[in-house]
């Protein structure tokens, strides 16, 4: 059996392709990597190539999330038109299954290594008519175990992505924010990898830029010194995503810094909520690692001066890089749920209303008018990723560097993220130039929330 496995993009106005180099997709190798070697195994990637739906094969296979849910379905009707049966999974699937099914022959519930055999053997199992012997839901139980897990990455060559290998040490999260959709897909859990399988995939990959795709790759203090440790020998540098506590631990940062790497990705929401953390800030720098601050408006306690204080904030810390974002109701989660019964949300299902664009407001804030937000975070970031706070910022940063790898992945990063500031905000939510199936399946019909 042939199986073609789909990155969808999460929109465009025309069939041009975006110029952006993207991240590898780690979900589509982890999903090759579980494909019993008989089975032929084809990967495009949506976001960085043109689609062949007329080219054969038996299954499509497409991972999705709210953000690419539309441009999901676009691309598994125009398979499903040609004969071919389509599977949906990933965090959108999950959290909204009858929609989805809508929409494919099967959806996967969950994480995939628990039941993606199941798929492959009751599609193959059909002979001639592939697909045929599909279940319309695929349903994982419990959190799977990673131990050997084994993703293919051949499936990558030859398409460009950003030169850093993305590697998994663990899955899953345990957050307590309203807004995050990780604890809803994952039950507020955590399953770890071994460190030293974790290192060895590294190792394999040949890259000396790694990005731990870890929600939280300090949650668990043992553990990431642990891991660490494995990561020591092999002459790498690396970034993640963590949290402000571990400068609680001066072992952990020390272990940090001797392992390679050199920044950690941490969400602030509002720096009115976070005074006095300069302190721990300093000792996370002291050690080397940069830190890329996330933060998120439209709080109902986030008023206009918020935004002039927050880049004060950004550019006295001199942060590596920072993200200014406004909270976006995800379905599947408590702000969504409250939002909604609050009658603040402006559309039904904003994610397959045609006119929403990647950066839209879609709910009423509390202090300001839902423009006036998207507007005031559109300077933020231009003047964040503007020239000169560009270099302001590397003056600092070069001054306290010790290796050549982390200059380098500064500057190219900065400019991939000022130039994504235009590029890719204000794209739209599926590809405009398709037809749209979405308003005569899904019911009840979406309409705009008065």
């Amino acid at each position: 059996m042939k199986i073609t496995l789909i990155q969808p993009a999460m929109g465009r106005e025309s069939e041009q392709n975006g110029e952006s180099w993207k991240m590898e997709p780690l979900s589509m190798t982890a999903l090759a990597g579980l494909t019993p070697p008989e089975h032929e195994v084809v990967f495009y990637d949506d976001r960085v190539e043109a689609l062949p739906y007329d080219e054969p094969t038996d299954l499509v296979a497409i991972s999705t999330e709210t953000y690419t849910a539309r441009r999901s379905y676009q691309i598994a009707t125009e398979y499903r038109k040609r004969g071919v049966k389509a599977v949906i999974g990933g965090y959108h699937a999950t959290l909204m299954p009858e929609e989805t099914a809508g929409f494919c022959d099967a959806i996967v519930l969950g994480e995939a290594e628990e039941v993606w055999h199941e798929v492959v053997a009751d599609a193959a199992g059909a002979g001639a008519g592939a697909g045929a012997g599909l279940r319309a839901r695929y349903q994982a139980h419990g959190r799977p175990n990673l131990d050997g897990l084994t993703p293919d990455r051949s499936i990558l060559e030859g398409k460009r992505y950003m030169p850093l290998g993305l590697v998994e040490s663990g899955r899953g999260g345990k957050s307590e924010r309203d807004l995050c959709s990780v604890p809803a897909f994952y039950a507020k859990s955590h399953v770890y990898r071994p460190p030293a399988d974790v290192a060895a995939e590294i190792a394999a990959t040949g890259r000396k830029l790694i990005f731990l795709v870890d929600d939280n790759v300090v949650a668990d203090f043992d553990h990431a010194k642990a891991l660490c440790r494995e990561l020591a020998p092999l002459n790498v540098y690396w970034i993640s995503q963590g949290t402000l506590n571990v400068a609680k631990d001066p072992e952990l940062l020390r272990e940090l810094q001797r392992s390679g790497c050199i920044g950690l990705l941490m969400g602030f929401e509002s720096v009115n909520r976070f005074a006095g953390f300069g302190g721990a800030l300093d000792k996370i720098r002291d050690h080397g690692i940069k830190v890329y601050a996330t933060f998120v408006f439209g709080h109902d306690h986030d008023t206009p001066q918020l935004f002039e204080d927050t880049l004060e904030f950004a550019m006295e810390q001199k942060f590596f890089v920072a993200a200014f974002n406004h909270l976006q109701p995800i379905p599947g989660t408590p702000l969504y749920a409250r939002l909604e019964q609050e009658g603040r949300l402006l559309y039904d299902r904003w994610w397959l209303e045609p006119g929403v664009r990647f950066g839209n407001v879609i709910f009423r804030p509390k202090n300001m008018e839902p423009d006036e937000l998207s507007e005031r975070l559109m300077d933020l970031r231009r003047q964040f990723y503007s020239y000169s706070s560009i270099l302001k910022r590397a003056a600092e940063f070069s001054a306290n560097v010790a290796n050549p790898a982390s200059g380098l992945f500064y500057f190219l990063i900065n400019a991939i993220l000022r130039k994504e500031i235009d590029e890719e905000w204000g794209l739209p939510l599926g590809d405009l130039s398709m037809p749209d199936p979405v308003r005569q399946i899904v019911h009840p019909p979406i309409k705009a929330v008065r």
